[in-house]
């Protein structure tokens, strides 16, 4: 009964729905590791995701993202915090559903915005938000992304107008409640 409670916690979701903090709170409460995709990317390739989107292209960030997705559960990581466009690929989906408890941090398009805008460092663009109405484009990305997240995800959680605190307490919920009865006391 317990066994997704031993899976490890993937999350995923649009840019701005917390994933990072979260994972990193999820990992502190459960006193389990965590891997960020983007950050670990980041480190790896020695740039920005949007350096690197520039450098290289969209393709070879996504080939990057799939194994290192790998690699961490490989490795036992607990808590994963996956890039917004990780669900693109069905390869990475099926990974995701078989491997992880899969928790879908659900924001909306304006609150996304207003989140990205708020912790955007100067001269650090999302390379899917360059350019003009990063609002709209917002809006069709998680429109497009919606029914892939819905298919992955073994839980949604919302975050709009929640802290990151209380979204990682949705997750912890869901997760206890997937594991079943009595799984608190393993």
């Amino acid at each position: 009964m317990g066994k997704r409670n031993e899976r490890p916690i993937a999350l995923v979701g649009m840019m701005g729905a917390g994933k990072s903090v979260v994972a990193q709170i999820l990992g502190e409460r459960l006193g389990a590791s965590v891997a960020d995709l983007d950050s670990m990317i980041e480190a790896m390739e020695g740039c920005s995701i949007a350096e690197l989107f520039e450098r290289s292209g969209e393709a070879h960030f996504r080939q990057r993202e799939g194994e290192l997705l790998e690699r961490v559960l490989g490795a036992g990581v607990r808590v994963v915090a996956c890039g917004g466009g990780i669900v693109l690929d069905p390869t990475r989906r099926a990974l995701l559903r078989e491997r992880c408890f899969v928790a879908w941090l659900d924001v909306t398009p304006a609150e996304a915005l207003r989140r990205v805008s708020a912790s955007g460092a100067p001269g650090h663009v999302r390379p899917l938000l360059a350019g003009d109405s990063p609002g709209e484009r917002l809006a069709s990305i998680l429109a497009a992304r919606a029914p892939l997240y819905a298919e992955v995800a073994h839980v949604r959680v919302p975050t709009t107008g929640r802290s990151l605190a209380q979204v990682a307490d949705g997750v912890l919920d869901a997760v206890a409640a997937a594991a079943g009865p009595g799984a608190e006391e393993a």
